[in-house]
């Protein structure tokens, strides 16, 4: 259902139950807010467990409440660190996190719209750091104003303007590395790291150095990122007719390299992706 530009899914089961809002960010944060804000509501009897894959997003999580643990995070000083309100970044990994519910708002950013509007970049890659360690005193702040705000719509539109405001006042990116980033997200990673770099006019090296100095990732594994999030689209979207076609639609070389890719950046395999999908927008079950 919809109202006031919201729409909200829910889920009911034994032991576990949610209800998520949706909105959509202001045009104003095109480039910065990767996709529709997100409030959750969850109650669990006993510890559940979510996994999260690698995305090219940087996700801002602002928690009312409850904390959450990190059961799993290869390759990170985050993993087993328990987080309340935190900043997950650009990682080419996967994270398992259990809670015993949670209350909250999910901003999902694109790597160059996280340095603009909380001054972090690749400090934050590969992982979870506490809003606190980011913004001070503000963190606190933001949260009690969420919190206390009467409903989803009035939450996301203090976001809005929370973010723009930030937005309007943050380093603005370089323009050739805006323009790389823009070509790899279009090209779902499978433009060439070289071609880029001869066409902005800069050494592959000088390349690759900056363009991590902003995003987070150096160039390749921030394509390689992009191709497994083509992969979890089209496998989320619906059936597939096989997974050598997938392999081949997303820039693999083979059904053998798109399931490596599945166990290093999601911790599964292609069809243990497809099993683990919750119902009603919930997320992958880990």
């Amino acid at each position: 259902m919809a109202s006031d530009g919201v729409t909200a899914s829910a889920h009911d089961s034994e032991g576990y139950s949610w209800s998520m809002a949706f909105g959509s960010p202001h045009p104003g944060l095109a480039g910065v807010v990767a996709g529709p804000y997100c409030g959750y509501t969850e109650h669990a009897e006993h510890a559940f467990r979510r996994r999260e894959v690698a995305t090219g997003r940087v996700t801002l999580i602002i928690s009312f409440g409850q904390p959450l643990d990190v059961v799993e995070m290869p390759g990170s000083a985050s993993d087993g660190r328990r987080l309340t309100s935190f900043v997950a970044g650009l990682h080419d990994g996967y994270a398992i996190t259990e809670h015993h519910g949670q209350h909250g708002l999910e901003v999902p950013l694109t790597p160059l719209g996280a340095t603009r509007v909380l001054g972090a970049g690749h400090e934050i890659a590969a992982e979870c750091v506490p809003l606190d360690d980011l913004l001070g005193r503000f963190a606190a702040e933001l949260t009690d104003r969420l919190a206390s705000a009467p409903g989803w719509a009035q939450r996301f539109a203090l976001i809005d303007r929370v973010l723009l405001d930030r937005a309007d006042r943050g380093p603005r990116p370089d323009r050739a590395i805006a323009w790389a980033w823009d070509q790899l997200e279009r090209s779902h990673g499978q433009i060439p790291v070289n071609l880029l770099a001869e066409e902005i006019g800069w050494s592959r090296r000088h390349f690759g150095s900056r363009f991590r100095s902003h995003v987070g990732l150096a160039p390749k594994p921030t394509g390689r990122v992009l191709r497994f999030r083509r992969a979890t689209d089209l496998l989320a979207a619906g059936p597939v007719r096989s997974i050598s076609d997938l392999a081949a639609a997303c820039g693999y070389a083979d059904h053998s390299h798109l399931v490596r890719e599945f166990r290093t950046l999601g911790g599964c395999t292609p069809s243990e992706y497809v099993r683990s999908q919750l119902p009603d927008s919930g997320g992958i079950a880990g």
